[in-house]
Order: structure tokens, then sequence, then C-alpha cells
């Protein structure tokens, strides 16, 4: 058996900075792109629906690869898997920023998620690698809320440099961060994490997995006709026979066992995953209401989204300290009804609403996710042991992804039924503001749900 890694101080300052430098990047990036949705529009003449697809497919590259990645880390390194897909992200991030046209800009971002997905898989698990039981609900905390720091600036550095530079610039933006990382990890960080029994990888399990998400993921972008129909029918029944796969394999890319086993650990990634369904789309939606519908620049739209992440910035690590102390389950639960009350504000968001509204609602959605965020993250990761941080990580990962492709899917599908395949003009505005409303309804609804599945995962602190 392998001995592990003594945990110093410096090396878990190392590894925390390393985290947080990655989750701040990755969330620019994720947020910038969003942004500048109507600038690729103009200039490379992208109708509504195909509009969507452009983050969409990220998503869907992440969700589908983020589990093999988790499995892979825990067979082969979760440091090497990390930077691996933190190189990859600055070579995807240079093909989209260079696309000529909308095929080539989404297939940058197919490897850009697929990219992604090595970090999504990994960062958690190398956190809680580095860190004791009491501290880790804390660190945690600090990881969100780096992402969510990202998550603020990035709209706004978007918004400039698309005023200066061009939507290109916004594939770019946080580049030079990514190549601290790469330093940092390959010359500051001599150590490596992993699973102490390597196993095989689940070929069969990776390919039933992915085919089942992407044929729900591009059924429900083509609901309500036929063909959508019977491509979710057909995803579902392959995310089932994964599943049942999984359940039976020695290895499994997902520890089933662990859904049946705990149900904090199942509860709680279900309420993440509901949680991201009703709430990533937020910037999509709010940022092209305010660039068509209120006819605010890119920069000054930047400056309005910072509102939301700037709130989570500041109150996810107190709620990360607030779940090593207290019920996560309580904590969370209160977080996810709040968010269900600003998104329910969004719903009546019209051409003729004042921006204090607006702002108010992202501010209230703001501080319910980040009550929700980390004491959800803490809870998943305390349901566990410590050979199972990998799987665990990658888990909660395909959670939030999976919930974050739902959330633009049912963008995609309210697009394709209330706009069609037609190019947003001053003539479409009355139906985009329709499907904005129908989105935050929907939303709203899913919220409510999730509050229920909350505080059905039961006490943490009595189980661990």
């Amino acid at each position: 058996m392998r001995a592990p890694v003594p945990v110093t101080a410096p090396l878990r300052r190392v590894t925390m900075f390393m985290v947080v430098l990655n989750s701040v990047s990755t969330a620019m990036m994720l947020t910038g792109v969003n942004v500048a949705l109507p600038a690729i529009a103009a200039d490379l003449k992208v109708d509504a629906v195909a509009l969507s697809w452009i983050p969409t497919t990220y998503l869907l590259a992440s969700a589908a690869f983020t589990l093999s990645f988790g499995r892979l880390a825990d067979m082969f390194g979760r440091k090497r898997i990390y930077l691996l897909g933190t190189a990859g992200v600055v070579v995807s991030s240079i093909l989209a920023a260079f696309a000529a046209n909308e095929v080539q800009l989404i297939g940058g971002r197919l490897l850009q998620g697929i990219c992604a997905a090595m970090l999504y898989a990994t960062n958690v698990a190398i956190v809680s690698s580095v860190q004791p039981p009491k501290q880790r609900g804390q660190a945690i905390g600090l990881t969100v809320s780096a992402i969510y720091f990202g998550l603020s600036v990035g709209p706004l550095f978007a918004g400039w440099l698309i005023e200066l530079a061009g939507w290109r610039a916004t594939f770019l933006m946080h580049v030079p961060l990514s190549l601290v990382v790469l330093y940092i990890g390959s010359a500051r960080l001599k150590i490596e994490w992993r699973a102490e029994e390597r196993g095989v990888f689940d070929l069969k399990g990776a390919l039933l997995y992915m085919a089942g998400l992407s044929a729900v993921m591009l059924g429900v972008s083509s609901l309500p006709g036929p063909l959508g129909v019977g491509a979710v029918v057909c995803g579902l029944l392959g995310v089932w026979w994964f599943l049942r796969h999984e359940r039976r394999h020695p290895h499994p890319l997902m520890d089933v066992r662990l859904l049946y086993s705990s149900r904090v650990f199942l509860m709680s990634c279900l309420a993440s995953m509901v949680m991201y369904t009703t709430t990533f789309a937020n910037v999509v939606l709010v940022s092209l209401y305010l660039q068509y519908l209120k006819e605010f620049s890119a920069a000054a739209a930047g400056l309005v989204l910072m509102a939301q992440p700037t709130v989570m910035t500041v109150v996810s690590p107190f709620a990360g300290r607030m779940s090593d102390r207290s019920e996560p389950r309580v904590i969370a639960s209160i977080g996810m009804g709040l968010t269900a009350l600003g998104l329910g504000a969004f719903a009546f968001l019209d051409a003729q609403s004042s921006l204090l509204f607006a702002v108010a609602a992202l501010v209230l959605s703001g501080v319910g996710f980040s009550l929700f965020s980390s004491p959800n993250a803490n809870a998943i990761m305390g349901a566990v042991a410590l050979n199972d941080y990998g799987r665990a990580a990658s888990t909660m990962a395909v959670m939030r992804v999976v919930g974050q492709m739902a959330s633009m899917g049912l963008v995609a599908m309210v697009f394709s039924v209330l706009i069609g395949p037609v190019q947003i003009t001053p003539d479409v505005y009355p139906r985009l503001e329709s499907a904005i409303q129908t989105c935050f309804a929907l939303s709203a609804l899913l919220a409510i749900l999730g509050v229920g599945l909350s505080l059905a995962r039961g006490r943490m602190h009595a189980e661990g």
C-alpha cells in the first residue's frame, strides 16, 4: 500500500492557491462568453436557437466527460488530469477565439468543454485531499467564493473587451491566469494524489453515459417534436442502462452504491442538480434582456451582471464555515428557498421593469445560491470515505454540469418553441421577452421542488 503524502501547511497553501486561481480563470471564461453572445450573433449572423448552442455545447461536453476524467484522475493522478485540463483549456480557447464561423466556434467550445471537464472532475477532490474534515467546508467555501469572484469580474471584463477589441478577446482574457496555474502545478507542487487501488477503466460505462446524456440533451432542445421526444426516451434508457451497469462493475465511473447507501449523498447530489438547472441560465437570460430589451451596451450589462456573483463571493465563505459547525441541510434549504423567490421575481421581468428590480432579483438569487452551494458540497464530501473523494467529487461535478446543461436545454427548448430559428431583431423582442419570462417561471417551480430534496437529505453530522 502506498504511504500517504504528508500534508503540511505550505502544501495546503500552494494547493489552495492553484485551485482558487484556476477557479477564477474558468469562471471568467464561462460568463465572459455569455456576455459576448449578442456580439457573436451580429458578427457571425447566428440565429436565436444556434446562439443558445454556443454555451450549451460547452456544457454538454463537460457533462459527458466529467465522470470519465474523475475515474482517470483516481487511477493516474488528480493533479496530472487537472494540469492537462488547464493546458487544454488554453489551447481550445485560442481556437475558439479565431473561429471564422459558427460551426468552428461551436467546435472550439466542444473541445473547451472536454478540457474543462478535467478541472471539474478534480478540483474539489484535490482540495479535499489536503484539508482535514473539520476545515473541509471552509476550504470548499473559499473555492466556491473564487468561482463567484470569477463570475463577478468575467462579465465586467468581457464587456470592456467587447467594446475595445471585439468578442474574440473574451475567449483569451483568462489565458494568463491559466498559464500561472500550469507553472504552479508543474514547478511548485511536486506531489500527486490518486486512489490506493488503480483498478481498470470502465470504457463501456463511459460510452453508455456519454451516449445517453447526449441523446437527452439533443432531444430536449428539439422538443416538443416527435424526434425530440424519441431522443429523450432513448437517452433516458441509456442512462438507466448505465446506472445498472455501474452497480455491477468492480471499478465504476460512478459509485452508484453511494447513492443507495447514503441518503445524505443521494439527496445532496439531486438537490445540486436541481439548483444548477434553475439558476445557470440566469446570466444568459439577463444578459439578453439587458442588451436587447433594455438596449444596454455590453460593458453596462456586464456591470449589472456583477451583482449576483459579487454577493456570492462575499457570502460563500461564511456559508462554508457555518456548515462545518451547523447542519448543512438547514442552511442549504434556506438558500434554495431564497433562490426560488428570486427566480419568481425574474418571471415578472419585462421591458418596462426598473433596473433596481432586476438587480434586487439578482442579489436575492445570489444570497440563496451562496447559502446552498458550499454547505451542499460539504455534505456530499462528508458522506464518503477518503478513498472515494475522486469519484464523489466527479459525481458532484456531473450533477452540477448536468444541471447547467439542463438549464441551457430548457432555454433552447423555450426559445425554439416561442422564437424559432430567426435572428433576434426588434420585431422579435416581444417573443424574446415572453421566452425569458417563461424560462424563469419554470425555473422557480423547479427550485421549489429542490427545497424538498434538500430537506429530505437527513442530518449529515448525525451520520458522520
